[in-house]
């Protein structure tokens, strides 16, 4: 079995940024003030269903006041538990390259201007991506690290459609090659256990990612929370969601199939517990974690293992 320096059986985001930096870092959630276009409806009305009323950007520093007073109230939040020396700034809250370019990438510059900011990740959806946009992306990662994360979740379209992801896959292809070509490193979303998706279904995504020009991934559990419009759905419909020893195995057999060189970002996520529905044993991220390191070390597991090229 294969170990990297931190212990783990993957290359963990932990590891990268020790080889980036030099040391640890720790990544804050700031909300910019963006939406997206399945909200607004340019592309449709709600957005993704299984996406919180905030966009996912829960713990998102949010509101008015300047950047600077974001950024300090952003670690604040997290100093306790982080024990770092600088800080990723993380853009979570809807899709944060929709919207005049005039008005973002000021936003940018201001968040890497502030000193205590090593780096900016900027999650996005793929057809928000202008080539101005992207060409100010670029010019901004020769300043300090950045990194764009898209938030693909699965490579078909039967499920994309369920959700109400609003765009084709070839978007994203087209989004990846032009990142690339500036030199912007790609970080992909996926879910686990989205509904009607199979064993097969979820590896073929994970086989499909594998063969990516991305730099790293992003792997959680469907979950359902309680400010989401998929909850009314199940609300109403009630449909199966992977148990604990499931979801585990799933994402232990991926990680086996991903590259060597691709940075594992999370393996698990929760929601706002204040909204979680279900599955509650996904509110439980440490257990999670400790769980998919014991299954995977039992079984002698470890990144790249099973990958074929």
């Amino acid at each position: 079995m294969k170990l990297w320096p931190d212990q783990k059986p993957y290359y963990s985001v932990n590891h990268y940024y020790q080889q980036l930096f030099g040391h640890k870092a720790y990544k804050i959630s700031l909300d910019i003030g963006c939406t997206c276009p399945t909200r607004d409806g340019r592309k449709g009305i709600g957005g993704c269903t299984f996406c919180s009323a905030k966009g996912s950007g829960d713990f998102a520093i949010t509101g008015p006041m300047d950047m600077r007073k974001k950024i300090d109230s952003a670690i604040e939040l997290v100093s306790a538990k982080s024990g770092s020396n600088g800080y990723i700034a993380y853009l979570q809250a809807f899709s944060n390259t929709y919207g005049p370019v005039d008005r973002l990438v000021p936003v940018y510059e201001e968040i890497l201007a502030d000193e205590r900011i090593l780096g900016l990740a900027i999650g996005t959806r793929p057809d928000c991506l202008s080539g101005r946009m992207i060409k100010e992306l670029g010019r901004l990662s020769e300043i300090k690290p950045l990194w764009v994360e898209l938030g693909l979740q699965t490579i078909h379209q039967k499920t994309a459609k369920l959700f109400n992801r609003g765009y084709d896959l070839s978007v994203y292809e087209d989004a990846v090659l032009k990142l690339n070509s500036a030199d912007i490193p790609v970080i992909v979303h996926l879910i686990v256990g989205l509904m009607d998706e199979t064993y097969e279904d979820f590896m073929a995504t994970i086989d499909y990612m594998a063969e990516q020009p991305i730099s790293g991934i992003k792997l959680a559990m469907l979950h359902i929370l309680e400010d989401s419009p998929l909850y009314k759905y199940y609300e109403k419909e009630p449909f199966p969601l992977l148990d604990e020893a499931t979801y585990i195995k799933w994402v232990a057999e991926a990680i086996t199939r991903l590259p060597q060189e691709m940075v594992i970002h999370r393996v698990t996520g929760d929601g706002d517990h204040k909204h979680l529905i279900a599955p509650k044993w996904s509110g439980h991220k440490r257990h999670v974690l400790n769980g998919l390191y014991q299954y995977m070390a039992r079984h002698g597991m470890y990144q790249g293992q099973a990958l074929v090229r």
